[in-house]
């Protein structure tokens, strides 16, 4: 069983029974998110503002790396949510996270997807090296967590000088998942969650194990200038009330 910190899971008790004792006034925090949550914290951050009157949030979604440049850079951030552990490490390392507000909130899965008007899908990952798949997306490695998960399952499979050709890289999840609505590539790699949003214009034709599991955490940002409301809204996304959200955009727990 994930055991949280106790600082978490004391702010996750005060915030299930009033969110509205710490918002007297009108307050405003500053999340940063990985492109993959845009969604899911979207809705979050309309039931946070209501079980807290008086706050606001404002979102910045991007890819995590993206992300971690601008912070690093002074922007002013108060809560970071990143989609892989590396990029969070770098945020530890380089003093940006106050100690002891880390903690995994949510899991996902990596797929490959097509373009629903795709005639023919691969049944495994050595397929894409064939004729048929001259135009594969992720996300650029160096910046985009899910560019460094592809890439794993890729050289576990084998596959690295094969499909070396044929990378079109984005630089959020969500452009890689542009390419594949657009029919603009034969094929991609995204998130589960991601994939779910395009049903229409993209399917999913497996599921790619992954070496390092694809897990999310979040943290407060060591120079955020409303420390307290940023607790509560880390709590509001550990609440039952969050992780319901999460899991309606096809997050599981941690």
């Amino acid at each position: 069983m994930k055991t949280y910190p106790r600082w978490l899971r004391s702010a996750a008790v005060l915030a299930t029974l009033s969110f509205g004792a710490v918002a007297s006034q009108a307050q405003e925090i500053v999340v940063s998110a990985a492109a993959s949550l845009t969604n899911a914290f979207q809705e979050i951050g309309k039931g946070f503002e209501k079980a807290q009157p008086g706050a606001k949030v404002t979102f910045n979604f991007g890819a995590s790396g993206a992300l971690l440049a601008q912070m690093t850079q002074g922007a002013p951030v108060d809560v970071f949510a990143s989609a892989d552990q590396e990029t969070m490490n770098r945020a530890v390392t380089a003093k940006l996270i106050a100690e002891g507000t880390r903690a995994d909130f949510a899991h996902n899965t990596l797929v490959l997807i097509v373009p629903a008007t795709a005639t023919a899908a691969p049944q495994k990952l050595a397929d894409l090296a064939g004729d048929g798949y001259k135009r594969i997306s992720t996300g650029t490695p160096a910046s985009v967590p899910i560019g460094r998960y592809t890439m794993e399952a890729v050289q576990k499979a084998g596959l690295t000088a094969a499909l070396e050709p044929k990378w079109i890289y984005g630089e959020s999840v969500r452009q890689v998942l542009n390419y594949v609505a657009r029919g603009e590539v034969d094929a991609a790699f995204v998130y589960r969650t991601d994939a779910m949003i395009e049903r229409d214009k993209a399917r999913i034709t497996m599921t790619v194990p992954t070496l390092t599991p694809v897990s999310y955490p979040i943290a407060q940002l060591a120079a955020s200038k409303n420390a307290e409301l940023g607790k509560v809204f880390v709590a509001y996304v550990h609440s039952a009330p969050g992780q319901e959200i999460l899991e309606r955009y096809g997050f599981s727990k941690p």
